[in-house]
């Protein structure tokens, strides 16, 4: 990689030959000492510089990192921590990082894969006993070295824990990659211990045996929740690997074997019995997921022979469930069909008259919400219905609403929203309070409850409320004015701006791979000009970049291949708007051909689906603007579709249900309805996405009521 005019010459008295890469956090230099030696010499980024507490980290890191060996990392040659812009040199390992080498040349044969896990185990067990903990362990930091594999960026790991700019928390400081972090990364920081990087060698070795990571997903946000709350997706894992994998990617951190048994399970297959669990009280405080018992596991090839079939949820709200692995059904699954209870608090209770218009799994729960249904909860396992909650918890509910939804579930915890109408005067007029609302999935306990709207100027902030990993995003104030971030832990406001005149300037929330967006209608005196799409600083709600594109009626239905994906809402879809979330380019890609402008439009992993109401489904590559496929799912009145890796699964309001080839869109599984008639024959009802966990599929349908069947056995 050539140098540039602005590096330097030198840094350290080491002089700069090439420059080797960059990243968030510094530049990498090949540099030579005055005996020749090449070296890796990295420099911190300024922003890192003015930072006092992060030299000092930096500087204690360093002097931990001189402890490693260097038999199987990349020793520390030279440091400063007080240089304008602190730097790190370590020895040179000339070779390919293995991230590179595997997207260039495959997956690694069988016997380099041992090789490997062996190596990194071994480097593991040097940087723990040095009292130190990698956090970062990720093909890119592994190099492929002539005597093996050779563990690297370990000596500032923890120095710029406080000091990282991505959010992943609700305080937004947590150092790592997400497809390679550790379940407690994310949910308790501040806990991460050695136990962290074994979680990562096993995502590490299964990327290297198969090309790609147990918990890859287009979007930061949906990979967090699969981290935490979901399933390895290890299909094309070789046998003999399978146990070695499942265990480092135990959930529970006091489940994983440290680096000296994973050496004994290469070496002779077995490993001692599972050290105990912590007893409730000591669990943490934050809602996980809790881990299947360890079992004995041995490397013998009968026992590793059997793979799993690996699917996933796509719906951006929805998570497997807690124990279910991919291919598997829930523990103590059967089909079920059933209703919810009707929680009104009305003394008339009109009844329900819709399906459900979101349904999200986590945990042992499935929970959904419409029809005034705040939420409600149904086993995964046998559809007991164990809790449901109004949207309107005042006792003389005015309203007729057919609000409720879910915002995302994960964690054990779902968001929602509330509207308490109180009556006013003897009119019949009536004032709303709304509220997000954080609930445990398995009790129905509200864990926090903030208004975010009081009177007849605020709107709903169900349909506009954004997910990410710090929060809740959601329309704020008594007039709708602003827009704000509700902590994960506590729901209160880490931060609130003010939105655009609506009369000028109407804007909508939106959100993709774990950001929120503002998506804005621009005019020029009263002719609409275009659109604007601003992403929001999760820290601090402020405009991180903003892209003006034309055509003022495009909207946003998500990003995938690291590309925001925008469509139109009015006339004919000719075109789909394209913007890199990096370099913030703007490409317009022609549809060939045309879709109809009745047609609801789905963005489901890398394709667009546009759906009719009559049951017509066209697949296209948003990339290439090309259909792939068209088929008559025959389902009418579909909801969004749902994907497993082969599958396409679309269902009615009555519970028609198709399951469509991804690949051919052939149609090769249909289930009859099951509303049983009570289900008026109305267009404007729309029913919740299906929800796919393991192979057990969840299907809102009729009055309140859901159904789950085995794909396997469609």
């Amino acid at each position: 990689m050539a140098l540039r005019e602005t590096d330097p010459p030198e840094v350290g008295g080491y002089r700069i030959e090439d420059r080797l890469g960059s990243g968030g956090m510094g530049v990498v230099y090949l540099a030579r000492s005055a005996s020749g030696r090449r070296l890796a010499l990295k420099v911190v980024h300024a922003q890192y510089a003015d930072d006092d507490e992060f030299r000092t980290r930096f500087r204690r890191e360093v002097a931990a990192a001189r402890q490693v060996s260097g038999a199987f990392t990349a020793p520390v040659v030279d440091a400063d921590a007080d240089a304008p812009r602190p730097w790190m040199a370590t020895l040179y390992i000339p070779g390919e990082d293995l991230g590179t080498h595997v997207r260039r040349h495959g997956p690694l044969p069988l016997p380099k894969v041992r090789e490997l896990a062996a190596g990194l185990a071994e480097a593991l067990r040097d940087i723990h006993r040095a009292g130190m903990v990698h956090r970062d362990l990720k093909p890119a930091n592994v190099m492929l070295a002539e005597d093996g594999p050779r563990v690297i960026d370990f000596g500032i790991s923890r120095a710029t824990e406080f000091a990282a700019q991505e959010v992943l928390t609700q305080t937004g400081r947590v150092m790592g990659t997400p497809p390679y972090m550790s379940p407690e990364q994310f949910s308790s920081p501040q806990d991460v211990g050695p136990a962290a990087d074994v979680f990562s060698l096993g995502s590490v070795v299964a990327y290297a045996a198969t090309g790609h990571g147990p918990f890859d997903s287009p979007s930061p946000y949906e990979t967090a929740v699969r981290v935490v709350d979901g399933d390895a997706e290890l299909d094309d894992v070789p046998p003999e690997l399978l146990p070695f994998i499942r265990l480092c990617l135990e959930k529970h951190p006091k489940s994983r074997p440290t680096p000296d048994e994973l050496l004994l399970l290469l070496r002779d297959g077995h490993v001692p019995e599972p050290r105990p669990l912590p007893t409730p009280a000591a669990e943490e405080t934050r809602p996980v997921r809790r881990p299947k018992r360890r079992r004995r596991l041995w490397l013998a090839t009968a026992l590793g022979a059997a793979l799993l079939t690996a699917v996933t949820a796509t719906t951006v709200a929805v998570t497997g469930g807690d124990e279910t692995a991919p291919g598997d059904l829930p523990t103590g699954w059967q089909a079920w069909h059933k209703s919810s209870k009707d929680p009104s608090v009305d003394k008339e209770p009109v009844g329900p008259s819709n399906p459900f218009n979101r349904c999200a799994a986590t945990g042992r729960s499935l929970v959904c919400a419409g029809d005034d249904v705040m939420a409600t909860r149904f086993a995964l396992a046998d559809g007991r219905n164990t809790w449901a909650r109004p949207i309107d918890e005042t006792a003389d509910d005015l309203g007729a609403s057919t609000g409720g939804t879910i915002i995302a579930a994960h964690s054990g915890r779902v968001y929602v929203y509330g509207a308490d109408d109180r009556p006013i005067g003897h009119d019949g007029m009536s004032l709303t309070r709304y509220t997000v609302q954080a609930l445990e999935a398995e009790s129905g306990k509200v864990i926090w409850k903030t208004v975010t709207g009081d009177g007849p100027a605020a709107s709903e902030p169900g349909t506009d409320s954004i997910a990410i990993p710090a929060g809740v995003v959601a329309t704020y104030g008594d007039e709708s004015q602003y827009y704000a971030l509700l902590g994960a832990d506590d729901g209160k406001v880490r931060w609130k701006r003010p939105l655009p005149d609506p009369d000028e300037q109407p804007c909508m929330l939106r959100g993709a791979a774990g950001h929120a967006y503002l998506i804005c209608t621009l005019y020029t005196g009263s002719d609409i000009t275009g659109t604007s799409v601003t992403q929001l600083a999760p820290t601090t709600g402020r405009p991180s970049w903003t892209v003006k594109a034309k055509g003022g009626d495009l909207d946003l239905v998500g990003q995938t291949d690291g590309r925001l994906v925008l469509v139109g809402w009015t006339g004919n879809h000719r075109t789909v708007t394209l913007i890199n979330a990096k370099s913030h380019v703007l490409t317009t890609v022609r549809l060939s051909p045309a879709q109809p402008e009745e047609a609801s439009v789905h963005l489901v992993d890398r394709t667009l689906y546009f759906i009719l109401e009559g049951g017509s489904v066209r697949a296209v590559d948003p990339s290439t603007g090309r259909q792939l496929w068209k088929t008559d799912s025959t389902v009418e009145r579909s909801s969004r579709p749902t994907a497993s890796g082969t599958r396409l699964y679309l269902a009615s309001p009555s519970g028609r249900l198709a399951a469509i080839d991804l690949r051919t869109g052939k149609v090769v599984a249909t289930s009859p309805g099951r509303d049983d008639g009570t289900l008026l024959d109305t267009p404007s009802y729309v029913n919740a996405p299906p929800v796919l966990v393991g192979d057990a599929l969840y299907v809102a349908y009729g009055r309140r009521s859901v159904y789950t069947v085995d794909v396997r056995d469609l």
